[in-house]
């Protein structure tokens, strides 16, 4: 059979696609382990964010696929809805799958029969997924594939879920990433890849969604497996890798045997991204640092998560932000952390969550005050009620939701108020401090990637500063009416299907008119 797989357009703010570009791992992983006698397709639309129609209908006609997937978070489900509409007229006949964090989390958003969703794949698709396209394929019933929801009628039959992977032995195979057939996936101008080491983190912070997916727990591929992984990345040109595990600093060790085997089999001329905790590389830096840049670590994204205690206790992180001494906890691991990153030469950055229920104009400021301070690159953002997380439930019960609206649950749009200011004051106070963080790192990427910086720093200068001119520099009018002006240009950058036919989405003013705020996925990592 034939199988087209597309990750949507819609990206984070903090990751505009003029710097970085990232493939979506999951569909590779479906490539790979789906039965070697398929035609598969990967199309990540992330690369052609201004032509997202006409290469989705360029890809249906030339494909005609037998199975069209889609992989979906929450707050790219509008556009999902209206690309799931557009591939049924193109190919009615194909079965359309559904997957992803959103339709794992929010079933119900993909049950009305006049969207055509046939099948939502619930959790980890790779098993998943395999044993669905060898029913559809045998022609059989597909009432025992665990974790499939499947279409009877004008609803959604759900069958039991799938246990989750150990890992072990070949269940899940590798990815298959020549399966992909756009190109142009880069970091400051250079190739880009991600790889997956783990899966699943043991802690419950109230923001995330992998433990609704997954529930608590953390398993692990074989070092071999990875470094073979990684090999492959590079051999299609990756010069830079993204470590994507949910938590891979909980099994310490383990991480430094990785990065001891990145330099043994000579992987350590790649720049490596990873997400690490606090605590782990406060604890344990002073041996794992140096193995990290060793191996080629540059970029380390730090869960700090918020600097107050109280706001620690909302977002269930302050255990994964303790330091310990003597096995018990002995303070904020932040700093610690931060300052063993930077003696051995690697950047931070770093994951702040403002706008918690209990937080006011002076503990926000605090927060964006230690970022100023002491992170090299920030990444603020809102408290976001994702499908079925604990925050979600804590903000509906305090009355402190602004709006349902989830094409404006992207992370740095304020969605919710805390008890004290208003969603549009939590998001300008952000807005305001973040732009100059920002700009403070240039220098850094300028040296690092000089070519690249030089040719588009004009750009990149203009997405960081959206909405503001020189007035606005010059405070010669009230940043305010800057915000305004961003807040607008956000609005209109949420429309990614320009010249979608009306009778699928509408027209894109129809389209962000039916969006717009009634009345003004937190980081999953």
């Amino acid at each position: 059979m034939r199988l087209l797989l597309f990750s949507l357009p819609d990206s984070f703010e903090h990751t505009p696609a003029l710097v970085m570009r990232m493939p979506n791992g999951g569909l590779a992983s479906l490539a790979g382990n789906v039965d070697r006698h398929h035609e598969v397709a990967v199309a990540d639309l992330v690369l052609v964010q201004d032509r997202v129609v006409p290469t989705v209908e360029r890809l249906v006609r030339a494909l005609e696929p037998d199975v069209v997937g889609f992989s979906i978070m929450t707050f790219q489900r509008r556009t999902a809805h209206r690309l799931i509409r557009f591939v049924r007229l193109l190919r009615p006949q194909a079965r359309i799958v559904a997957g992803g964090y959103d339709p794992s989390l929010a079933t119900e958003a993909y049950e009305d029969p006049a969207l055509g969703v046939d099948y939502v794949v619930r959790g980890e698709g790779d098993v998943t997924f395999r044993e669905l396209v060898r029913a559809i394929e045998a022609g059989r019933p597909v009432a025992d594939v665990a974790g499939l929801s499947w279409r009877a009628g004008d609803r959604l039959v759900h069958n039991p879920a799938r246990k989750v992977s150990t890992l072990a032995g070949d269940e899940v195979r590798p990815p298959d990433r020549g399966a992909r057939v756009l190109s142009g996936y880069t970091f400051l101008g250079r190739p880009i890849d991600i790889v997956e080491t783990s899966r699943g983190c043991t802690y419950d912070c109230s923001f995330c969604s992998i433990v609704e997916m997954r529930g608590r727990n953390f398993h692990a591929w074989p070092i071999g497996r990875v470094l073979a992984d990684i090999a492959d990345a590079r051999a299609r040109g990756a010069r830079v890798i993204f470590l994507v595990d949910d938590n891979i600093t909980l099994n310490v060790r383990r991480f430094e045997a990785l990065c001891r085997g990145i330099v043994a089999a000579g992987l350590d001329r790649i720049d490596y991204i990873v997400q690490a905790m606090t605590s782990s590389i406060a604890d344990h830096g002073a041996t794992l640092a140096p193995l990290m840049r060793r191996a080629g670590f540059r970029y380390v994204f730090l869960g700090i998560e918020n600097v107050l205690d109280e706001d620690l206790e909302f977002l269930r992180a302050r255990a994964k932000n303790a330091q310990r001494s003597g096995g018990r906890p002995a303070g904020n691991a932040t700093l610690r952390a931060i300052e063993l990153l930077h003696r051995h030469g690697m950047y931070v950055v770093g994951g702040l969550i403002v706008g918690n229920p209990g937080d006011t104009r002076r503990s926000i400021e605090a927060n964006l005050a230690f970022a100023r301070r002491h992170v090299d690159w920030p990444y603020i953002q809102h408290p976001t009620p994702y499908p079925r997380t604990p925050m979600a439930k804590a903000f509906r019960e305090r009355g402190l939701l602004v709006t349902e609206d989830v094409a404006e649950y992207d992370g740095t749009t304020a969605v919710v108020r805390s008890e004290h200011l208003t969603a549009e004051e939590i998001e300008f106070l952000r807005w305001r401090a973040e732009r100059w963080m920002k700009a403070r790192h240039f220098p850094v990427a300028l040296r690092h990637d000089p070519w690249f910086v030089l040719r588009h720093a004009r750009r990149m200068f203009g997405h960081t500063f959206r909405g503001c001119t020189w007035r606005t520099i010059l405070r010669l009018e009230d940043e305010r009416e800057a915000f305004r002006r961003y807040r607008a240009i956000r609005r209109r950058e949420r429309e990614y299907l320009h010249g979608l036919p009306a009778e699928v989405g509408g027209t894109p003013r129809e389209a962000a008119g039916a969006g717009s705020r009634p009345t003004r996925e937190a980081s999953a990592a």
